[in-house]
């Protein structure tokens, strides 16, 4: 059997941990021939693919970034690298005529709703859910998620020793267009006082108050967790609003950190080594029983698989009835 392998957009901690576990699985358990697809669906439309051996897979399980490398194309859209053509029919052809049996997609949710897409086309597919934003539908955890986390987290940590010599309320933007998974996590971690989402409405004043309410117990400082896609005027990045509206309501001296793109690079953590690793393997093993047209999953303690039409289009957000914020809440942090 003869599978080709691809990562499609934004890159992440473990996503050459998940080549390697999709590939030495393949090659040295299953005998299969494994073909690297460069630059996501992009390497689709080109061709530009190369042959992978058990030896060009050494040293992927703590290398960040992607080795295949990875790009924004999107088949099903005009533009991109090849815009004058029938894309889905120009891909469906490469990859009959490169003889591939299976393409391997890991990716997050446009990934998925690409790769559902061509499942539907006829194209033997597995996928494997990829982000740190962790709003994969269909998935506890995607991998990625935990190595942001740790980042954010650090950060923090690194915040509360500069806002309490200084006396200054900390804002810090986190990563997190439409889901706060990274904020909430890192925030309740990292023992922010405010944390804030895109899916929990906030209210300044409320926030105000609790920095407030701090500063009358002898906390004079406080740590303002905050997602990027947060509601704001339209005009400023979330930390730069948010920092703005309390120093207008509180007075006190108000500084925002912007971490970015850094939630992103460096190595994946030991958690995410090793569900790459599981999520890999598992994802040839589909391959190897005929199954396709599926993502893996991971359902509490164990690496299961949906199938792909279930996640497209979907997406896991938090709730206000999330344990985490419920407990915050109870301890009195403040979500707005």
């Amino acid at each position: 059997m003869r599978i080709g392998i691809l990562t499609s957009g934004g890159d992440c901690p473990g996503i050459n941990a998940t080549i390697r576990g999709v590939c030495k699985t393949a090659i040295n358990y299953y005998g299969m021939e494994v073909i690297g697809i460069h630059s996501g669906f992009q390497g689709l439309l080109t061709k530009d693919v190369e042959s992978f051996t058990d030896k060009s897979l050494s040293g992927l399980l703590n290398l960040g970034g992607t080795m295949l490398g990875t790009s924004r194309e999107k088949p099903f859209k005009k533009g991109g690298v090849v815009s004058d053509v029938d894309k889905p029919g120009l891909i469906l052809h490469n990859i009959q005529e490169m003889g591939l049996d299976c393409v391997v997609c890991i990716g997050g949710n446009g990934t998925q709703k690409t790769a559902a897409k061509f499942a539907a086309l006829g194209v033997n597919i597995v996928s494997v859910p990829k982000t740190i934003d962790n709003d994969i539908w269909g998935t506890d955890i995607s991998f990625g998620f935990d190595s942001a986390v740790s980042i954010a987290t650090d950060a923090i940590d690194r915040l509360h020793s500069t806002a309490s010599s200084h006396k200054r309320v900390m804002v810090i933007e986190v990563m997190g267009h439409k889901a706060g998974w990274i904020a909430l996590y890192s925030g309740m971690a990292g023992g922010g006082d405010v944390i804030l989402v895109p899916e929990i409405p906030y209210n300044i004043k409320a926030i105000g108050n609790t920095i407030l309410e701090r500063l009358k117990k002898g906390k004079p400082y406080s740590i303002v967790v905050v997602a990027e896609g947060i509601r704001t005027d339209g005009r400023k990045r979330a930390a730069e609003f948010i920092a703005q509206e309390i120093e207008y309501e509180t007075g006190i001296e108000t500084r925002e950190t912007v971490l970015g793109y850094i939630q992103r690079g460096g190595s994946p953590t030991p958690f995410d080594r090793n569900l790459s690793t599981r999520m890999g393997g598992h994802a040839t093993e589909l391959i190897a029983n005929g199954q396709f047209g599926r993502m893996v999953s991971l359902q509490g303690n164990d690496i299961s698989s949906i199938p792909l039409e279930e996640v497209a289009g979907k997406l896991k957000l938090v709730t206000e009835d999330h344990d985490l914020v419920i407990q915050g809440r109870r301890m009195g942090i403040c979500f707005g």
